[in-house]
């Protein structure tokens, strides 16, 4: 049965050297549920799931970089080493073996990490300039050049593994507060030298992880990079004020090799510069601005936004997906991440492009129980 949703949602996408069978993404959301950073059989069923009921493209929840200080977790994946590369292996397997694709978020938390935390607590915590997301002094120790050299080699040796072990791209996180966007924000990068400055400077730093990640990589190797205004906890902060900041943001990290833009907003509905437009939200005017294909986010397919009061554990009942065809329609943006209600629902594709949208299943308290 063809359907409104089937329509806009079933059309194959072309991202670099893959086909991507339809448009719906999976979104990349942290478990902390891989001991000693090793990723189980449990997590390839876990993605394996959602492939084979029709999620096009996952994501995986953000996994570290070969680098001490990257996580605040030990239960978080990493993108190193032996075992760890052979579990990713599996889940890749998983995938493919549904027809699905998938590539790993790779990821370091910079100043967000707590000190004493993580595989190795003794690592101290660095961001650019040692400044809390809060604008606080003396949250972890600022990095020096050899530090910045050690990270961008980390974030390349990790995508050039990826490859290997055969994923179908690589999605950088540049978004939330974490690392990259440490550097891309006037808060946290209060640096003098060549990676600190007036905003299009302080992008040399994602854009020289671009760059050593397109050097590692084959050329028609897909390479996304995440980004968003807002940070954890500072729904109110701003990388750019209006589409000339934005495009002047991300121009120098098209050109250095971005593929794809993943722009993270709250609630996909929300225009992003209403007094310019009324309706594009921050994945429209990334598109608009870059002219690359570009993945939308933000509340898909339920009626809350996350609360970070109250964690994970907030619930959002269903919401009808007819404003996101409507945008998809208007070619506002090209592929949709979906997150909570993927999480809560591993059937959810299925579902939405079956016209069986009334056996959607809400995001409770519940699902954290088994996050399945």
């Amino acid at each position: 049965m063809t359907t409104r949703a089937s329509q806009a949602l079933a059309r194959p996408f072309e991202l670099g050297n893959i086909t991507l069978p339809n448009r719906i993404v999976m979104a990349p959301m942290t478990r902390m549920m891989s001991p000693g950073g090793i990723p189980g059989e449990d997590v390839a069923a876990y993605y394996g799931r959602r492939a084979a009921a029709g999620t096009g493209l996952i994501i995986t929840e953000g996994t570290l970089i070969d680098h001490p200080p990257a996580g605040f977790s030990p239960d978080i994946p990493r993108f190193h080493g032996e075992q760890q590369l052979a579990g990713w292996s599996r889940a890749v397997e998983a995938v493919h073996a549904e027809g699905g694709k998938i590539m790993p978020q790779i990821w370091h938390v910079g100043i967000q990490r707590p000190a004493g935390s993580g595989a190795y607590p003794d690592a101290p915590t660095i961001g650019p300039s040692g400044v809390g997301l809060d604008g606080t002094p003396g949250a972890g120790a600022p990095m020096t050049l050899g530090d910045v050299d050690d990270v961008i080699h980390a974030f390349a040796e990790a995508a050039a593994q990826a490859e290997r072990i055969g994923f179908d791209g690589v999605e950088l996180h540049g978004a939330h507060g974490y690392l990259i966007d440490q550097f891309l924000w006037e808060r946290t990068n209060r640096r003098t030298d060549a990676y600190g400055g007036n905003a299009v400077e302080r992008t040399k730093f994602a854009a020289d992880v671009v760059r050593a990640v397109r050097e590692r990589v084959a050329a028609d190797f897909p390479v996304v990079l995440r980004f968003s205004q807002w940070k954890a906890d500072n729904y109110d902060a701003k990388l750019a004020e209006g589409p000339e900041e934005l495009e002047a943001l991300l121009s120098p990290l098209a050109e250095a090799g971005v593929d794809s833009f993943h722009a993270s907003g709250r609630r996909y509905w929300e225009a992003e510069f209403p007094e310019a437009d009324p309706e594009l939200n921050i994945a429209g005017w990334t598109k608009k601005v870059t002219g690359k294909p570009v993945i939308t986010v933000g509340s898909v397919g339920l009626d809350l936004a996350f609360d970070p009061a109250a964690g994970m554990g907030s619930g959002a009942g269903v919401q009808s997906i007819e404003r996101l065809l409507e945008r998809f329609e208007n070619d506002e943006f090209d592929l949709v991440a979906v997150g909570r209600a993927l999480l809560a629902d591993p059937q959810w594709a299925d579902k939405v492009l079956n016209d069986r949208q009334q056996e959607l299943v809400p995001f409770t308290k519940d699902v954290l129980k088994t996050l399945h």
